[in-house]
């Protein structure tokens, strides 16, 4: 047989006698990274490590405690989940089962319900099978023989999705034990190399996401190398549903949610506080670079829309008001339409370039109640929205100065980790190449400039333009995508958009969308979530709170309570007639940062007991003591965790 010549990440080649496998490479490389592989990557594809290599290719192994890794032992520990299925359910019917962030899950079509009680007899169940040490075997199906195949075995959702693939579609289906999956893998070559896991929930899930299709049973799980990094992912997790925004939110008296208006949220007056805060704070800091803040109408007619092309695209998630005898208008679901269109009013000089919007009114989208999740995505909402109109040689230094207010501004909120992406041009996208990679060298060229790590989402950008993205980290490790700068091509060209330049000829100019907070509404809830309710003490919506030990106190809390209200502070009394331990433990649930205890001994001497919400006491504070205190934790940033 011919010889294989196999190429290393490190450019060193390795000779085989006629066929081997990626599993035979890693041997050949050492006891220690056999052990260690899981799976292959082999001329830029994923590979089984049983899989043949019959040509001269390039390897590199993949190995269990990476992230491509991970997501192959999570996505054959979905298929664990089938096979245990099939065990305890025969006559159930599975269909697709894929990996998402932090786990997997797999749709399945019982017989008779299920309930979360039935999870931890299906866990057990998978952990018998992966002790079996089964070999996990690939194989190559022609489409007939592959319909046929799962016909026969039952799994008619398998079948239908082999039907829908392209003619020229390899169907491979991978087998262990006596159980048969159809999938593209690769999979982990042992039940034996799957890791430690855990199922987590249920839902519902319409077939292929359609709901006139059948209703059915999602099955939620995770799966990690070790013990320990389950344990981990689980506390996680755990802090993450006594955190949640749905949660906190009504019982911090933030907002709540009425069936009078599906997915919107009713502020509270705390609540409204602080989402005024926010936007108060942007406007402030978005004048820095020059924004001027515009309104546009909630409704504007159709036209404006089949402009912008979202008439024809985004119909389905817009509210529309039809009337016989006038224009159909539509609620805006988003502010670039409108910001073009005042850009279009009058002739534009180079001059005035860069020009830049900024809008803070609320849009309305009319999401899907499946996807609605609490103040994170709602059907009304506001944006810190703005859209810059400049020259093509202004991308590079406008993408830079926005990258860097972006960081500022995420720092003063208390999110020390920030991910950059540079997102570029997909398979379909309007305007040219030429422009395209013009576009992406002066964002790539911003990035570069600002100096911090960056990763390149290939293909990733919008239709009409590249983007960067911020994806922030928060105290649970979460990431949550919210700034973007995207530039964008196809709104100018749409409504014909124009600027005078020096040399006395017509431009057309570049619109970059750009937003910091994104939703206010969804910032508003991740920073619920990431201070657990515990806000810094520049935008907790009640500063302090004078509490009094019995009746004796009452005039002098009184005073307190002006007085710092006179220094600014956002300040509360809780006169009652309840107990000092009873009023503490009410204002520590409800996150108040500074609680001010006045006995008789403050009040006699004139001083001030300060609690933290920590739980840190300083005593015999005197007013002008307690100023010194906070007055560096009122600004903005101050404070923040």
């Amino acid at each position: 047989m011919k010889p294989v010549v196999i190429t290393l990440p490190d450019g060193s080649q390795k000779r085989f006698e006629g066929s081997t496998t990626p599993s035979q490479v890693a041997a050949s490389i050492g006891k220690r990274l056999e052990e260690a592989a899981i799976a292959a990557t082999v001329d830029g594809k994923e590979w089984d490590l049983s899989r043949p290599l019959d040509k001269d290719v390039q390897i590199s192994i993949i190995t269990k405690d990476s992230p491509e890794g991970l997501e192959i032992l999570r996505h054959s520990t979905a298929h664990l989940l089938a096979h245990a299925i099939k065990e305890l359910y025969p006559k159930s019917q599975i269909t697709i089962g894929p990996v998402i962030e932090d786990g997997f899950y797999y749709d399945i079509d019982f017989p008779e319900p299920i309930t979360p009680d039935d999870l931890p007899k299906i866990e057990k169940r998978m952990a018998e099978i992966a002790n079996r040490g089964l070999e996990v075997t690939r194989q190559e199906l022609p489409r007939t023989k592959a319909v046929n195949l799962f016909k026969s075995m039952g799994e008619n959702y398998k079948a239908e999705l082999i039907a829908s693939f392209p003619e020229e579609e390899v169907i491979t289906a991978y087998t262990q034990g006596d159980f048969t999956d159809l999938c593209r893998g690769p999979h982990v070559p042992n039940t034996k190399k799957l890791g430690k896991f855990k199922l987590l929930s249920l839902a519902g899930a319409y077939w292929r996401g359609n709901e006139n299709n059948k209703m059915l049973t999602r099955i939620y799980g995770t799966a990690f190398l070790t013990q320990k990094e389950l344990d981990e992912h689980l506390n996680r997790l755990d802090e993450a549903r006594k955190r949640d925004h749905r949660k906190l939110g009504p019982e911090l008296g933030l907002f709540t949610f009425l069936p009078i208006a599906p997915a919107m949220p009713f502020y509270l007056p705390k609540g409204a506080w602080l989402f005024n805060a926010l936007a108060d704070f942007m406007r402030k800091e978005t004048r820095t670079l020059g924004f001027e803040e515009v309104i546009c109408p909630q409704l504007m007619t159709a036209d404006l829309w089949k402009t912008s092309g979202h008439w024809d695209h985004y119909r389905d998630n817009m509210f529309v008001v039809e009337h016989e005898e006038r224009d159909t208008l539509c609620l805006k679901p988003m502010n670039c339409p409108g910001h073009a269109a005042l850009f279009a009013t009058t002739k534009r000089s180079y001059r005035e370039l860069p020009l830049r919007f900024s809008e803070y009114s609320k849009l309305h989208r009319d999401e899907r109640a499946g996807v609605t999740h609490g103040i994170l995505r709602t059907r009304t909402f506001s944006q810190d929205d703005g859209h810059i109109f400049c020259s093509e040689s202004q991308i590079a230094e406008e993408a830079l100065r926005g990258i860097a207010f972006t960081f500022k501004i995420y720092d003063l909120f208390g999110f020390k980790e920030v991910e950059l992406k540079l997102a570029t041009r997909p398979e379909k996208f309007l305007g040219t190449p030429e422009t395209w990679d013009k576009a992406e060298q002066a964002l790539e060229q911003s990035l570069v400039s600002f100096g911090r790590p960056f990763t390149v989402a290939k293909e990733e950008g919008a239709f009409y333009g590249p983007k960067i993205e911020f994806h922030i980290k928060d105290s649970l490790k979460r990431t949550w995508q919210c700034g973007t700068i995207q530039l964008d091509f196809g709104l100018p060209e749409r409504f014909q958009l124009e600027f005078t330049d020096s040399d006395g000829k017509p431009h057309r100019p570049v619109m970059i969308h750009r937003a910091v907070l994104g939703s206010i509404e969804r910032f508003f809830g991740i920073l619920v979530e990431h201070h657990n309710g515990h806000f810094p003490l520049w935008i907790s919506p009640v500063q302090a709170l004078v509490i009094n030990v019995t009746g004796d106190q009452e005039a002098y809390a009184k005073e307190v309570a002006q007085n710092l209200r006179h220094m600014g502070l956002r300040v509360e009394e809780d006169l009652r007639n309840e107990k000092l331990g009873y009023k503490i433990r009410e204002a520590q649930l409800q996150r108040v940062p500074l609680m001010l205890v006045l006995g008789n001994k403050e009040k006699d001497s004139g001083t001030l007991s300060v609690r933290k919400s920590t739980g840190e006491t300083l005593n015999d504070l005197t007013l002008e003591g307690f100023k010194k205190l906070v007055e560096p934790l009122l600004v903005p940033g101050g404070d923040s965790h």
